[in-house]
């Protein structure tokens, strides 16, 4: 919900959370070969949809502490391989923000008011491949996602500014294991909230043709006292993907998690999953992405 001024932050204040996120990256990336799978995790990937393909969702997710639990549903995603290693992005949530108007927080105006429902801030992004995955090496891309001020900031359904997010990942395949990592930014230019770091390991494996399971680790800084996350978070979360029979592409996506660490928080995600699309034939793609786009390149 909308609260009360926030302290901007030093330059100091921000610098040094940089240098966490960096660190963090370069353990992600140097200690194990890491992949971010992206829904239901909050752990994302560096994997765009094929070129000519497309990707569809149904979901409904929660995210809860003790001042506000916010969840979304329904939402929709749509994910296009519109050109040669890049994904553009679409979200279209409507969610609920229930401030929970618990007495602790009272005093600080915290998780304050009635229980709003609505159109919440719509995401747009690109997820970029720029270098692919080898027998050695993992693969590393960006996914920036622009969130724009669709929701009522007044109810508490939207931040009321475009807000950003601004990772890195990586990911490896080892056989069945796929491991997947990686940290990023969140940049909140508005009243109350704070820019904050974040990032995420996540382990999967698959069980056959039908079912992968996979947990992750996921943290992130505090979020600002207008925001649930006013203290920061880590959390352990596990689910997976059934894959039906009669049709492949068709996945039944669900995942849990509470904090472990911080500030008591919980998370959860269920939804439905469709992809399609036009198979191309040729040879494989060159490593990196500028490679791709020199004349003779493949994509």
């Amino acid at each position: 919900m909308k609260l009360g001024l926030q302290a901007e932050e030093s330059v100091a204040q921000k610098v040094g959370r940089l240098r966490i996120v960096l660190l963090f990256l370069l353990a992600a990336t140097a200690a194990s070969p890491v992949l971010a799978q992206g829904p239901p995790y909050q752990t994302d990937d560096p994997v765009p949809v094929d070129l000519h393909h497309y990707e569809f969702y149904i979901f409904g997710s929660a995210d809860g502490t003790p001042v506000e639990v916010d969840s979304a549903g329904p939402a929709f995603e749509f994910n296009w391989g519109a050109i040669p290693r890049v994904q553009l992005h679409a979200i279209l949530p409507f969610g609920v923000a229930a401030p929970l108007n618990h007495p602790a927080y009272a005093a600080a105006d915290q998780g304050q008011g009635p229980t709003e429902f609505g159109l919440t801030d719509t995401e747009l992004g690109a997820k970029i491949a720029w270098i692919k995955e080898s027998k050695y090496f993992p693969q590393i891309g960006t996914f920036t996602m622009f969130e724009m001020p669709t929701g009522s900031y007044d109810n508490g359904l939207g931040i009321g500014k475009v807000w950003y997010r601004i990772p890195l990942w990586a990911q490896k395949n080892i056989g069945k294991w796929l491991l997947d990592g990686g940290a990023g930014e969140t940049v909140v230019p508005q009243t109350g909230y704070r820019d904050f770091p974040y990032g995420g390991f996540l382990l999967k494996y698959s069980f056959g043709e039908r079912l992968e399971l996979g947990g992750e680790v996921f943290s992130h800084g505090k979020e600002g006292v207008a925001a649930p996350q006013t203290q920061a978070s880590t959390m352990v979360d596990v689910g997976g993907y059934y894959h039906f029979p009669h049709n492949t592409n068709e996945q039944f996506l669900f995942c849990y998690g509470h904090s472990v660490a911080g500030q008591t928080e919980n998370y959860a995600y269920v939804g439905m999953y469709w992809t399609w699309g036009k198979d191309d034939q040729g040879s494989a793609a060159p490593g990196f992405l500028w490679q791709a786009a020199r004349p003779g390149g493949i994509p």
